[in-house]
């Protein structure tokens, strides 16, 4: 194989497959990547852990020799970092060795067969539908915080996806993705895409949803095209030649979270999401590990802020708010509630509450594709 490739395009395409490649490895066929040069002048790298695999194409500046060959991922990526801008960087392969070229700078590195190279079967995909990347991305940001990771309770650990047939605001078939530890609940609704209807429930694992998040940064105003199964989802992104992102699911079931949803909750509370933020950042700051929760006194037209530790101290913040109903206190583990606060984007969160026990409902208003369940602490 010998191809010549511009530096951009091949730390652009490396910095890409290289994150799933894990640093430690017991099978060193696993810490390469794959590379493909074909006669069409079109270079393809593939990397994968064996539950994700990402393939990316590019173009090459020339492919002298097709063939394919696999190399060192993160020493590959590390070279093509520090060689200069604008170079153009020649890789040839002979004797199980790969020689990287680019102006006065000569590497040789060890190889291994392509043909030990893993890849993930996908079988047959028979729900295929489309997103806006813009779309898929806030779907991400707003509810993978919530993604617990307890190893114990695996089918936790990612965003669940699923069809419903009926939703109130929506005014018809949605789908939904949700993510839950436990101690709190993120869930964004939209409307269902075409060709979404009859998809299996699938539970996307964390390092998939985390790698496709980086790769959707770059490609923000086009569609994603979604393609899975029961047990395999298919990611692909700028269309014919760009990044295939392939993973296993998640073999689990995910629990009935719409039953810990309230639906009762009658004492409203409105506030600032910034300032509220700000106020239970300051008052946390002198929280211990013991001590994360963070208590709200709730009056008419303001909640007061407040934190006791042990070791440190107290601290206490009034915040100004529309509240009408029976005051009472509740305390909310201080980090969730910034988490969730951090996700609100318009100018009013509100917060609809029953008891100091019971689970509390955050959303911006009832409009909002996104919906957030908080398990109170006792204070």
């Amino acid at each position: 194989m010998k191809a010549t490739i511009e530096r951009a395009k091949l730390l652009r395409c490396l910095s890409h497959v290289q994150s799933v490649v894990e640093r430690r490895n017991t099978i060193p066929i696993l810490s390469n990547v794959l590379i493909e040069a074909g006669g069409d002048g079109r270079v393809r790298i593939m990397a994968t852990d064996l539950d994700l695999q990402v393939v990316e194409s590019l173009d090459a500046a020339s492919v002298e020799s097709g063939g394919a060959i696999t190399v060192s991922a993160h020493l590959l990526f590390e070279i093509a970092r520090k060689l200069p801008d604008g170079s153009q960087v020649s890789l040839e392969t002979a004797d199980n060795r790969m020689t990287v070229k680019a102006g006065r700078s000569r590497f040789s590195l060890p190889t291994l067969p392509r043909d030990d190279f893993p890849t993930i079967v996908e079988g047959d995909l028979p729900t295929s539908f489309k997103l806006p990347a813009r779309l898929l991305a806030e779907l991400i940001d707003r509810t993978r915080f919530a993604i617990s990771t307890e190893e114990t309770r695996y089918y936790l650990n990612g965003i669940f996806l699923h069809v419903s047939d009926e939703d109130a605001n929506a005014g018809g078939p949605v789908l939904k993705a949700a993510a839950t530890d436990g101690h709190r609940l993120a869930r964004f609704t939209l409307a269902r895409p075409e060709g979404a209807e009859g998809m299996p429930d699938v539970i996307v694992p964390r390092k998939a949803v985390g790698e496709l998040r980086k790769l959707l940064e770059e490609a923000l105003d086009g569609m994603v095209g979604i393609d899975l199964s029961a047990s395999k989802i298919r990611f692909t992104l700028g269309g014919e030649g760009g990044v295939v992102l392939t993973s296993k699911l998640i073999d689990g079931t995910f629990p009935d979270y719409s039953r810990v949803i309230p639906t009762g909750n009658d004492k409203l509370l409105k506030l600032d999401p910034k300032s509220f933020y700000e106020g239970v950042d300051r008052v946390a700051t002198i929280a211990t590990e013991k001590t994360r929760a963070v208590k709200m006194g709730l009056e008419p037209d303001k909640v007061t802020l407040s934190v006791t530790s042990p070791d440190n101290g107290t601290a206490a913040e009034e915040v100004p708010a529309d509240y009408a109903s029976d005051s009472f206190e509740i305390g909310f583990n201080a980090n969730y509630l910034k988490d969730i606060l951090g996700q609100i984007s318009g100018d009013t969160v509100e917060l609809h509450l029953a008891d100091p026990g019971a689970p509390t409902l955050i959303r911006e208003n009832e409009k909002s594709p996104a919906l957030y369940v908080l398990m109170p602490m006792r204070v």
